[in-house]
């Protein structure tokens, strides 16, 4: 792995906890020599993100849609800041540009971009290691739900495996760089539809 894809918050979320562990990873990304991709805003847990890694000496990568500059804040700092047209377009590049995807605590927007690497990943579209950082339990619900949705048989066991899960970020990153994707080809049986 070259490039880490960040998924995060814009805001900083109710708890410290959540700037600190991204202040973590950063370290840890620039000690493993790991430049980051990421929604190129300047606040929140992402803007907190990025100042970690440039402080570190590491390279940052955002990608921010047009529409959402003004809201999200583009940061001025950053070794390249991509200015793209929508939010599938920052997906698809983010997605190109990184060799996985960490998952910090966020909203709606950080559960999309997750749960659409799952999916692209789940039909083979590509083969990187998806790995939520689980800071002070934030995703313990999350993954409740997704113990349930493999009980409902709506998601298969081996998907759901395919979300790696670690709660510090060098722990995290060590299971992403051992990742193999799984070779499932097809994900419903005839007799299952």
């Amino acid at each position: 792995m070259e490039r880490i894809c960040v998924f995060t918050g814009s805001s900083p979320g109710a708890r410290p906890d959540y700037v600190l562990a991204a202040e973590a990873l950063a370290e840890a990304l620039v000690a493993r020599n790991l430049e980051l991709v990421y929604g190129g805003a300047s606040v929140g847990v992402m803007g907190r993100l990025a100042d970690a890694v440039l402080a570190r000496g590491g390279q940052v990568i955002g990608v921010i849609p047009q529409p959402l500059r003004n809201k999200e804040i583009d940061h001025q700092g950053l070794t390249d800041l991509r200015i793209v047209g929508s939010m599938h377009e920052r997906k698809a590049t983010m997605t190109d540009l990184a060799d996985g995807f960490v998952v910090l605590p966020g909203g709606l927007g950080t559960l999309d971009e997750t749960f659409e690497a799952l999916t692209w990943a789940q039909l083979g579209l590509h083969g990187k290691p998806v790995g939520l950082l689980n800071v002070c339990g934030y995703f313990d619900r999350l993954l409740d739900f997704l113990a349930h949705a493999v009980d409902q048989r709506f998601v298969r066991h081996e998907h759901r495996e395919m979300l790696l899960v670690a709660d510090t970020p060098d722990r995290l990153l060590m299971i992403m760089e051992r990742y193999t994707a799984p070779a499932v080809k097809k994900w419903i049986a005839a007799a299952e539809a």
